[in-house]
């Protein structure tokens, strides 16, 4: 048995709900499940927009003091510190689970998944890494963006069970209890960096290079797509096993995505296909509905009087006297 997950909020459910969809059509035999790091417990959603697949709340499996941890992380370092929690969860309860894989809810599936199950048949882990080959250019995000947020990208990761898996996950565990942030400064881009040490603890860990797999903005340099018989190709020759929208919002459709400066969608046609695609999915499934859903373990961002008045200082000066001549 092969279980896939994503985690995510409330808010992100149209998401986690397009990658099962896409799960569902082309790999049916693996059980998908959302980890919600949220509650429902005083949700009701509207009939058209509840989740078909199964989502195992946060609070169901019993981290140690999540509560503090839900304290001093962010949605996003929350979201992603927990990734461990729910790998030991699934191998815990569910005995006949062989493999557990990861894929943040951003993801399409466009493909049987029988290659990455055949790379655990013999390895106990795959990742992917951001880049295959080295970046030509100074844009956003290059080599040195990579050293400072991960070799390997955490948006996917599987593991086959085994004692090496457990004793990883379990270190990885106590390492995001704490040291989940997004802290440049101090080497922690939440979870990611953590994973450089994979391959290197764990040798039997298997480094997919295919580029048909996780394809994302951070590797558009290297890869181009096209389609030939209702089946979306990577350079020509490789099926696009799955893509990574990171960073894409359907109100703005015309944007690749937030993080990177290196692409406009309008210069790569040939992502026409991809992201026509992924925005109607997402309108499809919700997105606007469930956007509107704070995360409830998220407590609101206090401004202090000091913050507010350095937020002052920057304003321009002209701003500062126009909303003084309304007062």
């Amino acid at each position: 048995m092969t279980i896939a997950f994503t985690i995510c909020s409330i808010n992100y459910l149209a998401q986690a709900r397009t990658l099962g969809d896409s799960l569902k059509s082309t790999n049916p035999e693996i059980k998908f499940i959302i980890g919600l790091v949220d509650s429902v417990k005083n949700v009701v959603f509207d009939e058209s927009y509840t989740p078909e697949f199964p989502m195992i709340e946060i609070d169901k499996i019993d981290i140690k003091d999540f509560q503090e941890m839900a304290g001093r992380y962010n949605i996003t370092e929350l979201n992603t510190a927990v990734k461990p929690f729910y790998f030991t969860y699934f191998f815990k309860q569910y005995s006949e689970a062989e493999n557990v894989i990861y894929f943040d809810p951003d993801i399409i599936v466009f493909q049987p998944l029988s290659g990455l199950l055949n790379s655990l048949a013999e390895h106990k882990a795959v990742l992917t890494p951001h880049i295959n080959s080295p970046i030509e250019d100074r844009l956003v995000p290059n080599e040195l963006h990579h050293l400072n947020t991960g070799i390997y990208n955490l948006g996917f990761a599987a593991f086959r069970r085994s004692e090496e898996t457990t004793e990883f996950v379990h270190w990885w565990e106590e390492k995001l209890r704490y040291e989940c942030l997004i802290d440049l400064c101090n080497g922690l881009f939440v979870d990611q960096n953590w994973m450089n040490f994979l391959p290197v603890f764990m040798p039997e860990t298997h480094i997919e290079r295919n580029p048909g797999y996780n394809a994302a903005y951070w590797n558009l340099h290297e890869r181009t797509f096209s389609v030939k018989n209702d089946t979306i190709f990577v350079n020509e020759t490789n099926p696009l096993i799955f893509f990574h929208y990171s960073g894409y919002d359907p109100e703005k459709p015309d944007v690749l995505s937030k993080y990177q400066n290196r692409f406009e969608l309008k210069q790569r046609p040939d992502l026409t296909i991809l992201f026509d695609l992924y925005r109607n999915k997402l309108l499809e499934n919700g997105n606007a509905y469930y956007r509107k859903f704070p995360c409830s373990y998220i407590r609101p961002v206090q401004i202090r009087r000091y913050q507010r008045i350095r937020k002052w200082l920057k304003m321009p000066l002209q701003y500062l006297i126009d909303q003084l001549a309304t007062t």
